[in-house]
Order: C-alpha cells, then structure tokens, then sequence
C-alpha cells in the first residue's frame, strides 16, 4: 500500500508557519473570459484551496484546463470573476512584492547584465541602493555569483532560468508562483534545477505554488499535488505525498502515485 492516496478533501497541513511565508486561501473562485463573439467562456469553476504557510503544492492538470490562469490569480494580475483569493486573510487586488511569479521563459532584458536583471526589483521600488547585498546574495543562491556582468546571450538555458529564478528571490517572496519555469530546459538540466529548486525552498522556507504538467517533477518536488479536471477546471483529486527529503526518483513509493496520478487524469492505459 502507498503512503498517501487521491482525495478530494484537503489533508491536514503539518508545515509550521514561518516568517518568510504565507497562508494562501482560495474560496470558490470560478473565473472565464469573453470570446471575440461576446460569449462567456468558462475556465475555472468553484476552486476551493488552501496552501499553508511554508507549503511546496503542484497543480497537475490537462493543457489549457486553468492552472496558470489560476496562478495569475493567485498573484493578484487580474481579478476573479466570482470568490475571493486571500493572503494572510488579506484580499488579493492587486500583484504585491511578497508574491512573485517565475514563467516558463526567463524574460530577461538581453540588454542588462545578469546582476542588473536580477536588481530590477529592488530598483523599481526605488531601494537599489540599500539592497545591492541582497542583489549578491540572491546570485550566490543560485550558484551565479561569477556571472554577475554576463548577459543573457552569454547563459545557458538553465543559468538563465537561474537568474530568473534569482530575480524572484531578491524580493524575498513570502509565496513563490511558479509557471512551468523548467518546461523549456533540456532533460538532465531539468533534473538539475529541479534539485536546485527543492534547495532553495528548504532554505527559504516561502510558500510554493507551481503548475507543471510534469508528473514525475509534480511528485518529485511537492508535498502536496492537486488534480484538475479539463476545462473548466474542478479540484477532482489531491494527493498528499509523505516522503522525506531530498527524494529518489527511484522510490518505489513515488512509482506507485505516479500509476494514481495518471489513472485520475484518464491517462493510466497510455503508460
């Protein structure tokens, strides 16, 4: 018998809280957009959720069911058509410095150095200069303290996703929102980073949200991951994942959900 099991009901949170993160509370968010014909369509439909303080979640699901529009959100870029997000019990209107989204593509400015990309942040809330240490410290993070004056061009796929990475965490995000930021990297890359990542959590201690569409990375990384239907998008499993880190990706136990995820997504005979 495996250590946890689909469920639709959220499992107990055992992450204590902490300082550098915060509690995440979805209630009832349905949301939809306006086609160019003028009909409603529908994308997510009433996602109860809740991330506790410190907590890594991945959100599996079909492409194009509503996951990243959820993480936008979750990030405060638009408004939900109907619920509420809330922060720490505060309401989320708007995007704020203590929730930081990281997307597939780094988008750094190829003009600016790897140091001024990752400064972008301190530097538009106009605080540069008393936070340059934590420009430095950032870069160390992410194992890109030598390549502070290169540019863009000049880093590989997955130095460039550190980088971005880096620029995330110089704001010292309370939840860190994740849009398939390994998607586009090569295989052992991807695995590498996905190390990396795990690291960066545990040592931070900030709140995780990540879409992926990734199983294994899904179970590699998260404690909890949630299941969404195809469009719109309903929670119709969580899977609660008890095991230790830093995980194997040859754990017998992770095997065995992997068979679950994919039997919830109707993709169990595929594989």
């Amino acid at each position: 018998m495996v250590a946890a099991a689909l469920r639709t009901v959220p499992p107990p949170h055992s992450v204590p809280a902490t300082n550098h993160a915060s509690h995440i509370h979805i209630e009832h968010v349905s949301h939809g957009f306006e086609s160019p014909a003028g009909e409603f369509l529908p994308v997510l439909e009433d996602v109860s959720l809740e991330i506790a303080p410190g907590e890594f979640v991945a959100l599996l699901g079909p492409s194009g069911c509503g996951k990243s529009t959820l993480l936008r959100l979750v990030a405060g870029l638009e408004p939900a058509t109907q619920g509420t997000i809330t922060q720490d019990g505060t309401t989320i209107t708007r995007p704020d410095p203590s929730r930081i989204v990281a997307f597939q593509d780094p988008t750094l400015f190829p003009w600016r150095t790897v140091w001024d990309n990752v400064a972008l942040g301190p530097q538009a809330q106009g605080r540069l200069k008393a936070n340059k240490a934590s420009v430095e410290a950032a870069l160390c993070k992410v194992g890109l303290e030598g390549f502070a004056k290169s540019y863009p061009h000049q880093l590989s796929g997955g130095m460039a996703q550190r980088a971005a990475l880096a620029r995330a965490l110089v704001n010292d995000p309370k939840v860190l929102i994740l849009d398939e930021p390994l998607g586009k990297l090569d295989s052992l890359t991807r695995l590498e980073m996905q190390s990396e990542l795990v690291s960066l959590w545990r040592k931070n201690g900030f709140s995780v949200l990540l879409v992926t569409h990734d199983v294994e990375e899904a179970l590699f990384l998260a404690q909890r991951v949630v299941i969404f239907s195809p469009r719109p998008a309903k929670i119709v499993g969580e899977l609660s994942i008890e095991r230790p880190y830093p995980r194997h990706r040859d754990d017998p136990t992770l095997t065995a959900l992997r068979r679950e995820v994919l039997d919830r997504l109707g993709l169990g005979k595929s594989w």
